[in-house]
């Protein structure tokens, strides 16, 4: 599916833009061809940790992941993720260390994806993307759920096998809805979460539960979180979100109701906005729009007709 219509498609959703990058699952499992891969002097390495990696501002303005050559990289023993091929047959790998390595020049600084996914090229940005969401996985899932023995690392990264009952593991994704609801007026519902600074406003969001659809959940999301109900329920777009490990689903929803009440636990306080209400909002500083790597603010600005203000700007 499309990820925006035609009027921002020179603005795409952040982390969503083709990235140029083939996974080529298909060679996962051949050792032969990835021993070859990771000697072949055309191959770029890049260090992940903690959600972090090493990025480096070129003298041309641009924003760069800080790669190397395999035989320049770190030693690793098993961390080790194939993450695919471009154009050009040059391959790409990640390693999972403990920390990120030193750069002898101290140009480069360690930066996540909040801020890298604004900065990188779209190959960089789904690159790190492939690469984070990997980690945290491998972190966390090391012990077999069947039986409990500690798994090992299989299929470039992509697979985690238990040699004591032979389950296999594989990266798990957890769906979750993020809509912008718009009543009769065609105003817009805006929260904000609990944990969020004063004035910083979104769309409202929540995950998937099992057994439920996706319409579902929104429906029961936006009544949950702010007492709205709703009725049509249409789907925008989607954005990989690995804060640690979600896929977003983007949606319109249709308001059937418009007194609002909030849960208190999840969103402090939501409001409906006009368009005029959101601009004079935002100029006044009262309202602070989401941050730009989310799906929101892109949900937010086709209903809004124009891109948000960034800080310093005014709407």
């Amino acid at each position: 599916m499309s990820t925006l219509n035609n009027a921002f498609a020179d603005h795409p959703i952040s982390l969503t833009a083709p990235s140029g990058i083939d996974r080529a699952a298909h060679h996962r499992l051949d050792e032969a061809w990835l021993a070859a891969a990771w000697s072949h002097p055309k191959t770029r390495v890049f260090v992940v940790s903690g959600g972090q990696v090493l990025i480096d501002d070129t003298p041309d303005g641009r924003t760069e992941l800080v790669m190397t050559p395999a035989f320049e990289a770190p030693v690793t023993e098993t961390h080790r993720y194939f993450l695919g091929t471009d154009a050009d047959g040059v391959s790409y790998f990640a390693l999972q260390k403990d920390s990120l390595p030193g750069r002898m020049d101290q140009s480069a600084r360690p930066a996540g994806l909040r801020e890298a996914g604004l900065l990188l090229s779209p190959r960089d940005a789904g690159l790190m993307v492939h690469a984070v969401a990997l980690e945290n996985w491998q972190r966390l899932h090391r012990f077999c759920s069947r039986c409990g023995e500690r798994t090992v690392i299989a299929a470039a990264g992509h697979v985690r096998r238990c040699q004591a009952c032979g389950a296999e593991h594989y990266p798990r994704t957890d769906p979750a809805v993020i809509m912008l609801v718009t009543d009769e007026e065609d105003r817009a519902l805006l929260g904000r979460q609990v944990h969020w600074p004063e004035g910083r406003f979104s769309t409202l969001a929540g995950f998937v539960e099992p057994g439920e659809s996706i319409e579902q959940a929104v429906a029961r999301e936006v009544f949950e979180e702010a007492g709205v109900t709703v009725g049509e329920v249409e789907y925008v777009a989607s954005q990989p979100w690995p804060f640690p490990s979600s896929l977003m689903l983007g949606f319109f929803a249709r308001a059937t109701s418009a007194e609002i009440t909030v849960d208190g636990e999840e969103i402090h306080e939501a409001r409906w906005f006009s368009r005029e209400d959101l601009a004079a909002a935002f100029e006044s500083g009262e309202v602070l729009p989401p941050y730009g790597i989310s799906i929101a603010s892109r949900l937010i600005e086709l209903w809004y007709g124009k891109p948000l203000p960034k800080p310093g700007d005014t709407a």
